[in-house]
Protein backbone atom coordinates (compact mmCIF):
# COMPACT_ATOMS: atom_id res chain seq x y z
CA UNK A 1 0.00 0.00 0.00
CA UNK A 2 1.37 3.77 -0.82
CA UNK A 3 2.29 5.46 1.75
CA UNK A 4 -0.37 9.27 2.20
CA UNK A 5 3.21 11.27 0.86
CA UNK A 6 4.06 8.87 -2.09
CA UNK A 7 0.70 9.50 -3.35
CA UNK A 8 0.57 13.24 -3.07
CA UNK A 9 3.84 13.78 -4.42
CA UNK A 10 2.23 11.32 -7.47
CA UNK A 11 -1.11 13.62 -7.69
CA UNK A 12 1.53 16.99 -7.22
CA UNK A 13 3.85 15.34 -10.39
CA UNK A 14 0.57 14.11 -12.31
CA UNK A 15 -0.75 17.85 -11.94
CA UNK A 16 2.46 19.89 -12.58
CA UNK A 17 3.06 17.48 -16.02
CA UNK A 18 -0.57 18.26 -16.98
CA UNK A 19 -0.05 21.88 -16.39
CA UNK A 20 2.87 22.21 -18.35
CA UNK A 21 0.76 19.78 -20.99
CA UNK A 22 -1.89 22.87 -20.87
CA UNK A 23 0.32 25.86 -21.47
CA UNK A 24 2.01 24.00 -24.46
CA UNK A 25 -1.27 23.90 -26.15
CA UNK A 26 -2.48 27.34 -25.61
CA UNK A 27 1.64 28.59 -26.82
CA UNK A 28 1.49 26.15 -29.79
CA UNK A 29 -2.07 27.37 -30.67
CA UNK A 30 -0.81 31.59 -30.32
CA UNK A 31 2.34 30.61 -32.24
CA UNK A 32 0.07 29.33 -35.23
CA UNK A 33 -2.59 32.60 -34.65
CA UNK A 34 0.20 34.84 -34.35
CA UNK A 35 1.67 33.20 -37.56
CA UNK A 36 -1.55 33.50 -39.53
CA UNK A 37 -2.15 37.08 -38.36
CA UNK A 38 1.52 37.74 -39.29
CA UNK A 39 1.39 36.86 -42.48
CA UNK A 40 0.11 39.43 -43.80
CA UNK A 41 3.40 41.84 -43.12
CA UNK A 42 5.14 38.67 -44.74
CA UNK A 43 7.76 36.25 -43.37
CA UNK A 44 9.24 38.68 -40.93
CA UNK A 45 5.82 38.90 -39.56
CA UNK A 46 4.98 34.96 -39.47
CA UNK A 47 7.84 35.02 -37.21
CA UNK A 48 7.05 37.91 -35.16
CA UNK A 49 3.39 36.90 -34.75
CA UNK A 50 4.63 33.17 -33.92
CA UNK A 51 6.60 34.47 -31.42
CA UNK A 52 4.21 36.80 -29.96
CA UNK A 53 1.65 34.56 -30.13
CA UNK A 54 2.89 31.58 -28.30
CA UNK A 55 3.95 33.84 -25.71
CA UNK A 56 0.23 35.13 -25.31
CA UNK A 57 -0.99 31.64 -25.77
CA UNK A 58 1.17 30.14 -23.16
CA UNK A 59 0.30 32.88 -20.16
CA UNK A 60 -3.03 32.29 -21.26
CA UNK A 61 -2.96 28.26 -20.97
CA UNK A 62 -1.30 29.30 -17.82
CA UNK A 63 -4.11 31.69 -16.17
CA UNK A 64 -7.08 28.95 -17.37
CA UNK A 65 -5.23 25.96 -15.71
CA UNK A 66 -4.27 28.53 -12.52
CA UNK A 67 -8.18 28.91 -12.39
CA UNK A 68 -9.26 25.35 -12.78
CA UNK A 69 -7.16 24.20 -10.24
CA UNK A 70 -8.77 27.33 -7.93
CA UNK A 71 -11.84 25.96 -8.92
CA UNK A 72 -10.79 22.28 -8.06
CA UNK A 73 -9.43 23.01 -4.62
CA UNK A 74 -12.71 25.04 -3.86
CA UNK A 75 -14.82 22.02 -5.17
CA UNK A 76 -13.38 19.38 -2.98
CA UNK A 77 -13.14 21.52 0.09
CA UNK A 78 -17.16 22.62 0.10
CA UNK A 79 -17.31 18.67 -0.87
CA UNK A 80 -15.59 17.91 2.00
CA UNK A 81 -17.42 20.13 4.56
CA UNK A 82 -20.61 19.40 3.35
CA UNK A 83 -20.09 15.15 3.43
CA UNK A 84 -19.97 14.14 -0.10
CA UNK A 85 -16.38 12.85 -0.20
CA UNK A 86 -15.77 12.74 3.35
CA UNK A 87 -18.16 12.18 6.31
CA UNK A 88 -21.38 11.17 6.12
CA UNK A 89 -24.06 12.84 3.68
CA UNK A 90 -27.78 12.22 4.76
CA UNK A 91 -26.93 10.73 8.03
CA UNK A 92 -30.07 9.22 10.15
CA UNK A 93 -28.58 10.71 13.14
CA UNK A 94 -29.41 14.27 12.83
CA UNK A 95 -31.04 16.40 15.72
CA UNK A 96 -34.11 17.24 14.22
CA UNK A 97 -36.48 19.02 16.99
CA UNK A 98 -39.42 16.53 17.72
CA UNK A 99 -42.96 17.71 17.06
CA UNK A 100 -44.94 19.08 19.77
CA UNK A 101 -48.43 17.01 18.72
CA UNK A 102 -46.43 14.36 17.23
CA UNK A 103 -48.13 14.82 13.32
CA UNK A 104 -46.72 17.24 10.93
CA UNK A 105 -48.33 20.63 10.04
CA UNK A 106 -50.83 20.50 7.19
CA UNK A 107 -48.24 23.33 5.11
CA UNK A 108 -44.90 20.87 6.09
CA UNK A 109 -46.52 18.23 5.12
CA UNK A 110 -48.00 19.86 1.35
CA UNK A 111 -51.83 19.71 2.06
CA UNK A 112 -52.21 23.32 2.20
CA UNK A 113 -49.90 25.80 2.60
CA UNK A 114 -49.25 27.41 5.93
CA UNK A 115 -49.81 31.41 5.58
CA UNK A 116 -52.92 31.07 3.55
CA UNK A 117 -51.57 32.50 0.50
CA UNK A 118 -51.69 30.61 -3.21
CA UNK A 119 -49.21 27.49 -4.12
CA UNK A 120 -46.11 28.88 -6.28
CA UNK A 121 -46.78 26.31 -8.97
CA UNK A 122 -49.36 26.56 -11.82
CA UNK A 123 -50.37 29.76 -14.02
CA UNK A 124 -48.48 33.07 -13.30
CA UNK A 125 -49.59 34.73 -10.13
CA UNK A 126 -51.19 38.04 -9.16
CA UNK A 127 -48.52 40.72 -8.31
CA UNK A 128 -49.10 41.63 -4.66
CA UNK A 129 -49.91 44.99 -3.53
Amino acid sequence: MKSKKSKKSARTSTLASKRVQHEAEGGASGAMAGAVVGAAAGPPGIIAGAIIGGLAGTLAGAAMDADASRAATRTRTLDAEIGVSEGELGAPNLKHPPTRRGSFTPGSAGVSPSSGEEPAEGPMQDPED
